[in-house]
């Protein structure tokens, strides 16, 4: 099971993050996202687990905790599409509201 975490604080790491989760099962891979120029975190990250039930274990009792100060957010991750983008529902075009030019006529 893939597990999205944000609202990392921005020394986090990915052993941080492993142990975090260990206490619910077995992790596969735990991956805070770092910043390309900056080197340091981008404040989220994915968690990989064995068992489904250990990583909804895991977002049941993480969600909304208190860790090192910040109210983390754990959630299942979302697939990419082959695009590289994850699966959101947007409206982009002529026919949607949502900015860009529009006729006045």
């Amino acid at each position: 099971m893939n597990i999205y975490v944000s609202n990392l604080g921005y020394q986090a790491n990915d052993e941080d993050l492993k142990s975090l989760f260990s206490a619910f099962g077995p992790v596969v891979s735990a991956k805070v996202i770092m910043d390309k120029i900056t080197g340091r975190s981008r404040g989220f990250g994915f968690v990989e687990m064995t068992n489904e039930a250990d990583g909804k274990t895991a977002i049941q009792n993480l969600n909304n905790q208190n860790v090192e100060g910040r109210s983390i957010s754990v959630s299942v991750a979302r697939e990419r599409d082959a695009s590289g983008n994850s699966n959101i529902n947007r409206s982009f075009g002529s026919n949607s509201n949502s900015g860009g030019y529009k006729k006045r006529w």
